[in-house]
């Protein structure tokens, strides 16, 4: 089945139309279902720390905490087989077609003994040597040296494109048993101090600071790094011995050259040899490229019945790279020519590695492997040109794969094989698209080909533009493949790359639903990182894209992991100005009662304008993108607690009240409800104060029954002050006198009787709820007149000053006319 176009058996589905799909013999025990469920999404679940990551690539991965059950074991070291398997796997592929004879290595066994030497002695040491020494070559006989010198063996590493970090977890997975696990910070540094072997590091492109970061987390290994000149140097702590490679001797260049052509020399092409040893300073890469020249001249000179050296097919080389007739005397290349081989040396080889050598210029040198050949290429047997070129001395092993040899990518440049390069890389994305999304294809398989999949992002990142309608974007599609595979392979780097290439790129293109998930990765990313702010930051424009593309399934799983930063951070989530409604899932949002107990008062809110009912609606404005999100969620916060601090105080006078009234008949609390009103004086411009209604004389139609202590007659009366003034009385209900934003009067109530003709009160509703005394409240007298307040001031009964003692804290204005409602309605008369 070809997975590009992926039929309809695939999905489980009949085609339309046509003849319908033959399903396989069954057992008939297994029930005949007549529709088939869709292929899942390939999600992977792994543990980052103490995180759980499932790796998402529909709706973006998700992250929790990684429950005590999901824990996977201590991590164990590998035995020796698996050690071999393990350094077997990291080595190149052997290009396809006959063997190539092995060079051998001339002139190096001096540095070979002294690198065994130190090595042997628990020292770190570092090979300096220009591109083209053969720094790879002697790395390997060095490693087959030292396999029995320490308790973990050799273990294989490649630096190129990579820090100190992921060496680290290189280091700690090439030693340690632990699939889909990748440790944090102060777990790795545990493993990787138990690690005693000899790491063979090739390629490293860090010195100073970052090196002694590396040797001082592993001090039970000895590490033997190659590096060229340009890298920065070990600093003078770090302890590493530093070994020179140079150039090889006139005698030992000619040498080499005999065994690559594999003929002894004439006098002119020894002549021709010892003027290249003296311009290439005796570099052995120089000294292969001559001998495949030489060789491509012998075969020239063979004539048209010559078979190609692999027996695959017979290529000629085009007519436009060969100024003369096969079979003619052919002349040796030129000094020139000879000191940059590249574009001689390619235009005599096959078809198929010419385009091969195109890809490789357009994906920054890094060489596809010979499995994508025959896609990339067209040609069945494409496969051979690695073989080709690896013989010619045009391409080199770093690592696992193959690179273009130093120097190369310029002078083919040069001779124009970049001049298709986008057209070139958007082929290789496309084709690494289908390839990746495949589901037979491992996570580890696209990660042995990252980086050339990371450069034709590079490429194509830049180059991004709306696509036409009905086409996707090269760029955006390969990195939405590949960076699930990135993540699920622990290739974390390279998922990082590949994210940010795509963000991007559907930047560049439009993309707004493909930017919103890279973006949410990236947040993800850092969260496992334990960069909070930057985690914060790209969950929050994830959030706000896919708010916009009203993508619910997107929002809650951002929201869910913003709610694990505001959790870690310790910071409350700013939601930002995307917040036009309640999170569902993220309960980390609600208001919490601060660490020393609910305050007092909340100072810094203002009492509203009116104290009509306020309700909180969601409006199309709370949605609004511009909208204060983050303002609205802290209004609702400071609501909430204001109105839990009200309520408290409320419920602790009345309780206060009742307890204290229960041996004292006729005390002043029998004048108070079970639900006293959360109402303050008239006018007064406090949080819920209610609007007193007027009646025709202009009098206050609300009048309040207060206790007081007994009169001369031994009754208890009451203190009403049907007049209106500017200064309001002062109240004995614990909410007025607890009320800090009421102004208190100098003037004492005074003993009146109670009103003639008393008034209904404007509450809603009487309550039902008996008082909290069992002595009954004693009747007034009604004298027909209203009392005329007096100067006289009379003695406050200790249990009602006592009760009303302690601030309470103001009601919040989303609450204020609820409070007023759920209270007491005032007892009149």
């Amino acid at each position: 089945m070809d997975p590009n176009n992926r039929g309809p058996e695939e999905y489980g589905h009949d085609g339309d139309g046509g003849t319908p799909r033959q399903r396989p013999p069954r057992d008939s025990l297994t029930p005949d279902f007549s529709q088939h469920a869709p292929a899942l999404a390939r999600t992977v679940q792994l543990v980052s720390g103490d995180f759980l990551l499932t790796v998402n690539p529909v709706d973006g991965s998700e992250i929790e905490v990684c429950p005590p059950a999901e824990r996977p074991a201590r991590p164990v070291k590998l035995t020796a087989a698996e050690r071999a398997e393990t350094e077997r796997a990291a080595r190149p592929p052997v290009p396809p077609g006959p063997a190539q004879p092995a060079l051998p290595l001339l002139a190096r066994q001096d540095e070979r003994e002294q690198l065994v030497r130190l090595l042997a002695r628990g020292r770190s040491v570092r090979l300096t040597g220009p591109a083209g020494s053969g720094r790879t070559r002697l790395l390997d006989l060095v490693a087959e040296d030292c396999s029995d010198l320490a308790p973990d063996g050799v273990v294989r590493l490649n630096g190129f494109g990579r820090t100190a970090g992921d060496l680290l977890h290189d280091l700690f997975h090439a030693v340690f048993s632990a699939p889909l696990y990748r440790p944090d910070r102060d777990e790795l540094l545990t493993h990787v101090r138990e690690i005693g072997a000899v790491v063979v590091l090739d390629d490293v492109e860090f010195g100073g600071a970052a090196l002694d970061e590396l040797l001082d987390a592993t001090p039970e290994c000895a590490f033997l790094l190659a590096a060229t000149p340009d890298v920065p140097a070990p600093s003078a702590a770090a302890g590493v011995e530093e070994v020179l490679l140079g150039g090889l001797e006139r005698s030992d260049g000619l040498e080499l050259l005999e065994h690559a052509v594999g003929r002894a020399l004439t006098e002119e092409e020894s002549n021709w040899a010892g003027d290249l040893w003296f311009e290439s300073e005796g570099l052995p890469l120089r000294f292969v490229q001559a001998g495949a020249l030489l060789r491509q001249r012998d075969r020239l000179r063979a004539g048209t019945g010559a078979v190609d050296e692999f027996g695959v097919f017979e290529d000629t080389p085009p007519a436009d790279a060969v100024p003369y007739e096969l079979g003619d005397d052919v002349p040796l290349p030129s000094l020139g020519e000879a000191a940059a081989p590249a574009p001689l040396l390619a235009a005599r080889l096959s078809a198929s590695a010419r385009a091969t050598l195109r890809f490789a210029v357009a994906l920054g040198g890094e060489v596809p492997h010979q499995a994508h050949l025959p896609a990339l290429v067209g040609d069945t047997h494409a496969d051979a040109a690695l073989g080709e070129l690896a013989a010619c001395g045009l391409v080199s092993p770093v690592g696992s794969r193959y690179r273009l040899a130093a120097g190369v990518p310029a002078q083919l440049e040069a001779a124009g094989y970049a001049d298709t390069t986008e057209a070139d890389a958007r082929s290789a994305a496309q084709h690494y698209s289908w390839w990746a999304g495949h589901p037979s294809v491992t996570p580890e398989r696209v990660c042995a080909e990252a980086d050339a999949l990371l450069a034709a992002l590079s490429v194509l990142g830049p180059a991004s533009r709306p696509p036409a309608e009905g086409e996707e974007s090269a760029g955006v599609h390969l990195a939405r493949t590949a960076a699930p595979a990135f993540a699920a392979a622990l290739h974390w780097s390279a998922w990082d790359r590949a994210l940010r290439a795509g963000a991007e790129a559907a930047r560049l293109a439009g993309d707004v639903a493909e930017e919103a998930y890279f973006h949410h990765e990236l947040g993800v990313l850092a969260l496992c990182g334990g960069q909070l702010d930057r985690a914060r930051a790209e969950l929050e424009a994830s959030i706000g894209l896919r708010g916009a593309l009203a993508d619910k399934r997107g929002t809650v799983a951002g929201r869910r992991a913003l709610a694990l930063v505001a959790d870690r951070s310790g910071t409350p989530i700013g939601l930002g100005p995307t917040a036009g409604e309640e999170v569902p899932d993220a309960r980390d949002e609600e208001s919490q009662s601060p660490a020393g107990g609910v305050p007092a008062a909340f100072p810094t809110l203002q009492p509203p304008s009116s104290p009509a009912l306020v309700t909180h609606r969601s409006t199309p404005a709370a949605t609004d993108k511009s909208g204060g999100g983050l303002k609205g969620l802290a209004r609702r916060n400071l609501v909430a607690s204001g109105a839990g601090a009200l309520l408290v105080a409320v419920l602790g006078t009345v309780v206060t009240l009742g307890a204290t009234s229960d041996n004292e008949p006729g005390t002043p609390s029998d004048r108070v409800g079970v639900n006293p009103s959360a109402s303050q004086g008239v006018n007064d411009g406090s949080l819920g104060a209610d609007r007193p209604a007027e009646d025709g004389g202009g009098e206050v139609g609300v009048v309040t029954s207060r206790p007081t202590d007994p009169g001369p007659d031994g009754t208890l009366g009451t203190s009403d002050d049907p007049t209106p003034t500017a200064t309001p009385s002062v109240s004995r209900d614990p909410e007025d006198s607890a009320s800090p934003s009421r102004p208190s009067s100098s003037k004492p109530p005074a003993s009146t009787r109670p009103p003639t003709s008393p008034k209904p009160p404007t509450s809603s509703k009487p309550t039902t709820k008996p008082p909290t005394s069992s002595t009954p409240a004693p009747t007034p007298t009604d004298t027909g007149t209203p009392s005329t307040p007096t100067t006289t001031p009379t003695t406050t009964s200790p249990s009602t000053s006592d009760s009303a003692s302690g601030p309470a804290p103001s009601a919040p204005t989303d609450t204020t006319a609820s409070a007023s409602q759920s209270g007491s309605t005032e007892q009149v008369i």
